[in-house]
């Protein structure tokens, strides 16, 4: 069988090297690819949202699965495109897309399916969206309400007779696609203005930011579920979580992730259970329902607290760092899991396979990310281990150039390790990260602690590399 995987990140790296192990795959091609993928399958020069370019490709090279890895030539609509060329294609229609693709859209699915999520506010304009700040947030804090009164009420009242406030953050999301950038977690009234106005009338995310999202914030722990689903059929992979802020601590911009770590304490079986029944087989009924039946990968990301799990987001793609720690535990083949997903025929799998042991994913990023970062560096140590099944180092941005590999973008590396025991996973992950270096090299140190607090990250493991060696 031949697979086109399209994408150049760590994602697609991992989703070469785990198709790679499949006794039915005799030929990998990866559009455009890094320098990993192309040690690992075939590199073509195509560009990931040139789908008229791709389904040539398809058709030439009679390619027997695609899989297209980032959400935007999904939402764009290639599957769509290659459905109709009679090519077999992994992932959501265009119109199925939109979970992804619109926020706003989104939540009305989940609001119709009933499926638990933040209250929230959408906006074009930016004075209802201002007014909206005002009168749910009160300036950025909750009050404690007194009696019979209301809203109204209280914003009648003095200052100094109003009943007492408690700090809450406030959510500001980017409707459309923003490469992870697009939400704020906001520590004051002010600074969510700000944004809304950076949004609608900044034009700081373009398009993807003519609308917003403003919702409550949820607390809890985070987590990702990904689930194969062919329309009809749902399979969860393990629970991970992610590391969406830059810094240790959760400090920091958010990016499109710092690293993850499979399987999570915060996702028991009974929580697997319970996130299955009433937010997966909910929004794949509505969907139904909706004329845009749901086939591919929905990544659901949750807040999960005392009052059980609540949906952040939905992805319609495998999620970026997740996917390196999952694919490394899975035992399964893989090509025969999406094939069967792309072909209506998951109800064929009567379950997954999966090792035992965890694994650790941490990011290694260039100076700089997830602002501005120079590219270009050659990147050191790469060769001073093979990769196995148990410990590889996933590329995201990275290219050939000059006979040596650099770093291209943001997020460069991705360094995965299994281990007996989290500790053990993550002691791994880290002494290969201390094996690389390149000029501005960093990562954050925590990874995987959510689950371990009382670890703590070994002092070798880079945080920036000012100087060459």
């Amino acid at each position: 069988m031949k697979v086109l995987v399209i994408g150049q990140g760590g994602r697609e790296h991992a989703l070469v090297w785990k198709l790679s192990q499949s006794s039915v795959v005799t030929k990998i091609y990866c559009a455009p690819g890094n320098a990993g993928t192309a040690s690992d399958a075939e590199n073509v020069q195509i560009s990931d949202d040139d789908i008229p370019a791709l389904l040539d490709f398809a058709l030439r090279e009679k390619i027997d699965l695609t899989i297209p890895g980032p959400e935007v030539p999904l939402v764009m609509g290639i599957v769509d495109e290659f459905k109709n060329a009679g090519l077999t294609v992994f992932g959501p229609t265009k119109a199925a897309a939109q979970l992804e693709g619109s926020k706003t859209f989104a939540k009305e699915v989940m609001l119709a399916a009933k499926v638990p999520t933040g209250d929230y506010g959408t906006f074009d304009d930016i004075e209802p969206a201002l007014n909206y700040l005002k009168e749910r947030y009160g300036g950025g804090y909750t009050r404690e309400v007194v009696g019979n009164e209301t809203e109204e009420d209280w914003f009648k009242q003095p200052a100094s007779g109003r009943s007492p406030v408690m700090y809450q953050p406030i959510v500001v999301k980017a409707d459309g696609l923003a490469a992870g950038k697009g939400v704020k977690v906001c520590e004051s009234y002010q600074e969510a203005v700000d944004f809304v106005e950076e949004c609608l009338s900044g034009n700081k995310f373009g398009e993807a930011g003519s609308r917003v999202i403003i919702e409550d914030f949820l607390d809890g722990a985070e987590a990702s579920i990904l689930a194969i689903v062919d329309g009809k059929t749902i399979i969860p992979l393990e629970a991970s979580q992610d590391h969406k802020a830059a810094h240790d601590g959760d400090s920091g911009p958010n990016t499109g992730g710092m690293g993850a770590y499979c399987t999570t304490p915060v996702v028991s079986p009974e929580m697997m259970d319970e996130i299955t029944q009433t937010i997966l087989i909910p929004i794949v009924h509505e969907m139904k329902r909706r004329g845009c039946k749901f086939s591919g990968v929905l990544y659901a990301g949750l807040m999960i607290n005392k009052q059980g799990p609540k949906v952040l987001e939905f992805n319609v793609r495998f999620g970026d760092p997740e996917t390196q720690p999952v694919l490394m535990r899975l035992k399964t083949d893989l090509f025969e899991l999406l094939y069967a997903a792309a072909s209506g025929k998951l109800h064929e799998f009567e379950g997954l396979e999966w090792d035992p042991r965890p694994a650790v994913c941490v990011v290694m990023a260039s100076r700089g990310y997830p602002d501005v970062y120079k590219k270009g560096y050659p990147i050191r140590g790469l060769g001073a281990q093979p990769g196995t099944k148990e410990l590889k180092v996933f590329h995201a941005g990275t290219k050939l150039e000059g006979g040596e590999i650099v770093n291209s973008g943001g997020r460069v590396l991705g360094v995965t390790a299994m281990g007996d025991t989290l500790d053990q996973a993550k002691l791994n992950a880290y002494a290969r990260v201390k094996t690389i270096r390149w000029e501005g090299a960093w990562c954050r140190k925590d990874i995987s602690d959510k689950a371990r607090p009382e670890i703590e990250a070994p002092a070798e493991a880079p945080t920036e590399e000012p100087t060459e060696e």
